[in-house]
């Protein structure tokens, strides 16, 4: 414990170039925004307010996006062409499963094609259930989205992921913290209590006025074994295991500043095409690499000087891009290598010009809240966590 938390401070204390982003714009050539929500024009475009893109996916040449609306609104999914570099479809949640507010779990690709699931928040206070959904894609970027069903009666999906080797859906449910395993095939959900705080830990979190939002893990994964990690309380790494139906608590803690392990929860993980898998502490942002061997924890420190990484995504030639930090404070994009170590690229600001509609704007990403690869490798795309949010793109960089 006490050499966690050293290396913690180390990290936090002795970063290199701490501030050298703090005001440096990241524009890189062949960068652009791809404007979605500024209702100035004819073009298709998301309303105000419904637009904070939680969850990405490409499929071809769609970036395929899923929204969190403020209170009583509908989320949205939607599709934009990052060849024509403009929204191709907007669809509401709404018309489909009412009374949900949020679509953000991520984007979970099952079988070949274009075809993904992803989970859904229902709206506070409705006593409503979450939902698993599926869409479709087509060649025209259209999309036909479907209700699976709602796995857990009254609670909503806050994490999920997908095991193709056993067609299962696992999951986090809010607001009590249950994992639940979903089989596609079947329909048939189990519900497990091991993930469920426990009533000393609810009072710990009261103590700091941490609600279920602030402390459930926004995130799982699935590593090659077929076994899926995820955060509980308070500060711990569990395993399941779906070949005997048992969880596991790791030795190692998720990384921490002292003081601060009751606010740890993993915010993202990202899977590697090596099968690395790399997780964040949304309490200090702080970046580690899980040994799926050993189920041991490697820290590997902060890329800036604030809290949160809530999202990353592979690059080329094993590079990682991530975004830190966010309010009161705003984004930092940064990049992580096994060899090179962290880069914090500043805030990313991209030329918004769609063809034929020329804006000559240089959009700049305050809050962002999903990232996603191309499927090609050569484009890494930011959705932004706003009330106008636009898609920003710019090319995967190339470094042997």
């Amino acid at each position: 414990m006490t050499s966690r938390i050293i290396r913690s401070l180390f990290a936090v204390f002795f970063l290199p170039a701490l501030s050298n982003a703090q005001y440096t714009f990241f524009n890189p050539k062949g960068s652009f925004a791809i404007e979605t929500s500024l209702e100035n024009t004819d073009e298709l475009r998301m309303p105000m307010y419904r637009n904070a893109m939680s969850s990405l996916v490409v499929s071809g040449d769609f970036v395929v996006g899923g929204t969190t609306a403020e209170k009583g609104m509908s989320p949205l999914l939607f599709t934009s062409s990052l060849s024509q570099r403009k929204l191709t479809a907007v669809k509401q949640l709404d018309d489909v499963i009412k009374g949900q507010s949020s679509i953000g779990t991520g984007f979970m690709k099952v079988k070949a094609g274009n075809v993904f699931y992803a989970g859904t928040m229902p709206q506070p206070g409705t006593g409503l259930g979450g939902h698993i959904i599926k869409l479709q894609v087509d060649v025209h970027g259209q999309l036909f989205v479907k209700d699976v069903g709602e796995p857990v009666a009254g609670e909503g999906i806050f994490a999920m992921t997908f095991n193709p080797a056993k067609n299962e859906f696992y999951g986090i449910v809010h607001p009590s913290g249950k994992f639940f395993t979903y089989n596609l095939k079947t329909g048939k959900t189990e519900l497990y209590n091991q993930t469920v705080p426990s009533v000393q830990d609810l009072n710990t979190y009261h103590s700091f006025a941490l609600t279920p939002h602030d402390y459930l893990g926004r995130a799982l994964v699935v590593d090659a074994r077929g076994r899926v990690y995820g955060s509980k309380a308070i500060n711990k790494l569990f395993c399941f295991d779906p070949a005997t139906r048992s969880f596991t608590i790791l030795k190692d803690e998720l990384p921490f500043v002292w003081g601060r392990e009751v606010m740890g929860r993993i915010d993202a993980w990202v899977k590697m095409p090596d099968g690395t898998i790399y997780g964040s502490n949304a309490a200090d942002g702080q970046l580690f690499r899980l040994d799926q061997i050993k189920q041991t924890v490697v820290n590997l420190g902060k890329p800036i000087m604030m809290p949160r990484i809530m999202t990353m995504t592979a690059g080329k030639n094993r590079m990682l891009y991530g975004v830190a930090g966010g309010t009161p404070g705003y984004a930092h994009l940064f990049s992580y290598h096994p060899e090179k170590g962290f880069r914090d690229l500043g805030n990313p600001e991209f030329p918004m010009v769609t063809p034929g509609l020329e804006q000559g704007i240089n959009w700049r990403g305050f809050q962002i809240a999903s990232m996603a690869t191309a499927q090609s490798g050569n484009y890494i795309i930011m959705g932004e966590n706003e009330a106008l949010s636009q898609l920003m793109v710019f090319p995967a960089e190339n470094l042997p």
